[in-house]
């Protein structure tokens, strides 16, 4: 019998074992929201949870991988829009992650998997695959656009989705500073304009070089060859018995 445990956000066990993953994730996020990171604890989360700690090391081993899965657990309750016309779905996108983290808990919950991510490579493949799947149902927006004619066949949706993002990112991790509607529809508006304007469309320019490129820039910072030092040579050279009889 397989008895190795799925890696953390990986399936969602039924009956018994779905009770206690949610009695464990749910006391994972009161703790957050009474203490923070830096006081969670697995002996805290077993007496919130009334699940013993030795069965929540032994499925999830560290507080990183809590927290990640509880961060994969929350945020794919965001709902992914259909309006109809992108400038809209990003809108509405925008307003439901500016209403996300309007909560505290979630903007400690946030801060808390930044810092899991970085300590704990396993938490950030976790939450990394997890970010990447968002990104591909997020991208069908844009896929969307491409074929209703708003935006030019070569749009890059990971592209258009990260300028959506960044400014919450910034405000919530870098600034400090809480969010709000405003903040919301003006990243979605700036998305939707640079994206029209072709800002986020793929070229011929953001393609890799190939050998011939590759090649054509290696000769020209090559150092020079035998014929380049032979003919560089003469007008180095001291005079020789011709120049000196003159």
């Amino acid at each position: 019998m397989n008895t190795a445990q799925p890696p953390p956000g990986a399936s969602r066990p039924g009956g018994r074992t779905a009770r206690t993953r949610q009695a464990v994730l749910d006391a994972a996020f009161q703790e957050l929201g009474d203490g923070g990171y830096a006081a969670l604890t697995v002996e805290r989360i077993a007496q919130r949870s009334g699940v013993h700690a030795a069965t929540i090391y032994r499925r999830w081993r560290t507080i990183e991988r809590i927290v990640c899965e509880l961060m994969v657990d929350i945020s794919a309750e965001v709902p992914l829009p259909d309006t109809g016309a992108l400038a809209d779905d990003l809108r509405a996108l925008a307003r439901s992650i500016a209403a996300f983290y309007a909560e505290p808990r979630f903007r400690g919950l946030l801060e808390a998997v930044v810092s899991a991510a970085a300590r704990e490579p396993a938490a950030a493949d976790v939450l990394r695959e997890f970010f990447e799947e968002r990104l591909r149902l997020a991208g069908r927006m844009v896929h969307r656009a491409v074929e209703r004619g708003e935006l030019a066949g070569g749009a890059d949706a990971d592209e258009i989705m990260a300028a959506l993002g960044a400014p919450f990112y910034y405000r919530l991790l870098i600034a400090r500073r809480p969010i709000d509607l405003r903040l919301a529809d003006r990243a979605a508006e700036a998305a939707w304009t640079a994206a029209r304007a072709g800002i986020f469309t793929r070229g011929p320019q953001d393609a890799k070089p190939g050998n011939a490129e590759l090649q054509s820039a290696e000769s020209q910072d090559a150092e020079p060859g035998t014929a380049d030092l032979q003919s560089a040579e003469p007008r180095n050279a001291e005079p020789g018995n011709a120049g000196g009889g003159r």
